[in-house]
């Protein structure tokens, strides 16, 4: 990235960070599908599908001018496989002509010098890829022997910021595969992070005393950001609760292929309202809504976005259902549905 571009982001950042302790009323990240299908099929996701057609870039601008119209921050484009999409270079280009920051998350397997720079021309100015073994088996495909060409690439000719995510636990069969891949991130450039693996419903999965011991070493070798929340991923790994005011369907927005807000990846169906219906009555609702899910999660991008209202306006439980087996909710849907 060029220091000019590197300060205008910076800059940016300080800006939307700002404006969200100053006023807690306007969405400050949203993950936005606009292609469910993916070129891999790693056995632990249940992020994508293997025949849906992608979302049409005029009904990717509506959603974009609507988050655009909430005063949305930050747009992240998933899937799925986003670059898989045939019109990414264009909703790159809305999501900063509506003044948003641009950023993507990618396997990287379709990241060639060309590709690379028609993402700089569109503008976009964060990119992300978890790279989960050295070696490509039956849990993931997103491996450091087929991505390292790719990472060269992006060292040379990228002109926005890349992150590389390492994954601990869910089945990886060989966690000191995280310390390898984000040594190499490091040397070429890039800052490094660290996440723990979740389970369907985006909840703690404990790691055990080797993978801890890996997560420790790796974190210690990070380039910290402003992102990076230290004891929330401390207490997951050592399989701890966290406490805190998950503000996921208000200051987080997950908008599906369909264009339904959720509240993340993996609370998909609530509380499933079409964003073109989303107003702030259903803003303020979520606001001030405790989540069941939240003392386990590991969604570390709703972490991110919550902490800025950590320290204002509690939250009010719903009353919700109990399950006869676990007392706890069966689910989130269940509590908002409960009178």
């Amino acid at each position: 990235m060029k220091r000019s571009t590197f300060l205008k982001l910076k800059l940016r950042e300080a800006n939307f960070i700002s404006r969200g302790l100053v006023s807690s009323n306007h969405p400050v990240l949203a993950h936005i599908i606009p292609m469910r299908r993916c070129n891999l099929a790693c056995s632990y996701c249940n992020e994508y599908d293997k025949t849906s057609d992608p979302v049409p870039l005029e009904e990717m601008i509506r959603r974009l001018d609507k988050l655009a119209d909430l005063d949305t921050s930050v747009i992240t484009i998933s899937g799925g496989e986003p670059l898989m999409h045939p019109r990414l270079d264009d909703i790159i280009r809305h999501i900063r002509r509506r003044r948003m920051i641009a950023g993507l998350i990618s396997n990287g397997y379709y990241m060639t010098p060309q590709r690379i720079k028609r993402l700089n021309d569109a503008g976009l100015e964060y990119l992300q890829i978890s790279i989960d073994n050295i070696e490509p088996d039956e849990v993931s495909q997103k491996s450091l022997k087929m991505l390292d060409k790719k990472l060269g690439f992006l060292a040379e000719h990228a002109d926005f910021h890349v992150n590389i995510n390492s994954v601990i636990g869910g089945g990886i069969k060989n966690p000191e595969d995280a310390l390898v891949i984000g040594r190499r991130a490091i040397e070429l450039g890039f800052s490094t992070t660290v996440g723990v693996m979740h389970d369907g419903e985006g909840l703690l999965k404990p790691l055990a005393e080797r993978e801890r011991r890996v997560f420790y070493e790796l974190k210690g070798l990070g380039k910290s950001e402003y992102a990076r929340l230290d004891w929330f991923q401390n207490n997951l790994a050592d399989g701890k609760p966290n406490e805190w005011r998950c503000r996921a369907g208000a200051r987080y927005l997950y908008i599906c292929e369909d264009g339904l807000v959720h509240y993340c990846s993996q609370q998909r169906g609530n509380p499933g309202i079409p964003l073109a219906d989303y107003t702030m009555e259903d803003f303020r609702r979520e606001y001030d809504t405790e989540k069941w899910c939240a003392p386990l999660c590991t969604v570390a991008c709703v972490h991110k976005v919550s902490i800025l209202d950590n320290w204002r306006d509690p939250q009010k439980p719903l009353n919700a259902p109990v399950s006869d087996k676990t007392g706890k909710p069966d689910a989130v849907g269940d509590m908002l549905r409960a009178e």
